[in-house]
Parts: C-alpha cells; structure tokens; sequence
C-alpha cells in the first residue's frame, strides 16, 4: 500500500525539509474506456477523467481527445494545483520507455519532481515539426477511419498563432508527445487562467478532432509550459 506524506498545516524547519525532500505530485489521467488500476501504483493523488459516457464527478464529453481533459482540468483546478501534475492518457504504456510499468513511470515522475524539472515529457520518442505538423502519419493507411482529421495536416503554426504573441516559429521540437508530460504548478501559473479559457475553447471547438487541433496541443504543451511570459497574449488576461 502507498502511503504519501501529507503535512496539513504544520510548521517549522524539520517539515519544511520534509516537504522539500518529498514535493507533492498529482496525476491527471484521461480516460475513454481502458483500464486505470495500474494507478494504485502511483502513490500519489490520482485524478481520472472519464470520457466513456459512465456518469460520475469526473464525466466529461468526449470530446477534444487528452487535449480537452488536461485543460479542463487545469481551468477547473485554477491557481491551485500540486507542486507538480503528471498528465497522462488512460494507456501510456505503449508510449513509454520500454519494459517501464506503473512502479516505473512513478519511480520517474519522483525523479523529475526531485530534480525540481519544471516540464519534462515521458514519452520514450521526441518529433520535430514545421508549421502543418509535417512529417506526420496523418496520411497512414493503416490508421484510416480512426478519426475524422484522417488525410489532414496538423495546424500547429495556426494553433500557435491563436494562443501566444510573436511570430510562429518555422519549426517545433515536441519532447512531449503522446500527451505524456509532467510540469510545475509555477510553470502552469506562468500562463494567465484566460489562456488556458481560450485554449480549452479551442479544444472544444474542434469536438471529434476534425481539424486536428488535439493533435497540435501534442506538438505544443513544451510552449504552453516554457514559462515564457512575454507569449502571453494581452487578450488572455485572467
């Protein structure tokens, strides 16, 4: 049985240390129908979102893909978070280094929160992109009939574009992809709770993935979390 260490209200240094020596994490699952008891392993909070239709206090539409569960949860949650969340789909393991079970992916989230990483992907593989998410097997005969934006580009430049100031980059590097990641409670905070309003909009908009747009949040939750305050839109005030 996993025990966490909780530490309420308490005071005074030897705490302090504690807390410091133990960084308080939270997983946001997002799940369709697979099965999640492989969270027990994970001794920390788990959050499970569920998409299958099943009613419950974490139903959501399914809608969106992993995309709209992550945001959902972090407008929801809005400023109060866990020192670190580890965002997860309800099967990562095909994504993940192999032979890495539940004992191993947490062993992993408590290396990055020791190491005070403040975004750090869990996917076994990086990509690297321009603008329309190319290269991409969006086209690949084998995932025909999968979802409606089968044939279609990725729109991560015109994602890009909606979401931060500046210029779109030419190109994108993707550590996170799979919608697998872990990030700070400060770097989320770096973002005001309007961008992440919009973001989740945008998600929504695009219900049965479409335009792809859940497919350009994968090669954009390292921006979405670098910190970066000076992408910060004016309209995306709180």
């Amino acid at each position: 049985m996993c025990v966490w260490p909780w530490f309420g209200e308490q005071a005074g240094s030897r705490v302090e240390a504690e807390v410091a020596a133990h960084p308080r994490i939270e997983c946001v699952v997002a799940r369709y129908s697979e099965d999640v008891s492989w969270t027990a392993a994970l001794c920390c909070p788990v959050v499970v979102y569920d998409k299958s239709g099943t009613p419950g206090p974490y139903a959501l539409p399914n809608v969106g893909r992993e995309s709209h569960t992550y945001l959902h949860h972090i407008v929801a949650r809005y400023p109060d978070f866990a020192d670190y969340t580890a965002f997860v789909q309800g099967d990562p393991f095909r994504h993940l280094p192999p032979d890495m079970d539940a004992a191993g992916l947490w062993r992993r989230m408590q290396q990055n929160a020791r190491l005070c990483a403040p975004f750090a992907g869990l996917a076994w593989f990086k990509l690297k992109c321009d603008r329309l998410g190319r290269p991409h097997d969006m086209a690949d005969p084998a995932r025909a009939g999968s979802w409606a934006g089968f044939g279609k580009d990725i729109p991560v430049g015109e994602l890009y574009a909606a979401l931060f100031a500046g210029p779109v980059p030419e190109t994108f590097l993707t550590p996170a992809p799979a919608g697998l990641f872990m990030v700070s409670r400060e770097r989320i905070l770096a973002r005001p709770l309007g961008f992440y309003r919009k973001a989740l909009a945008l998600a929504a908009a695009d219900p049965g993935d479409a335009d792809n747009t859940g497919h350009a949040f994968e090669r954009l939750w390292n921006v979405i979390f670098n910190g970066r305050a000076d992408l910060n839109r004016p309209d995306a005030a709180d």
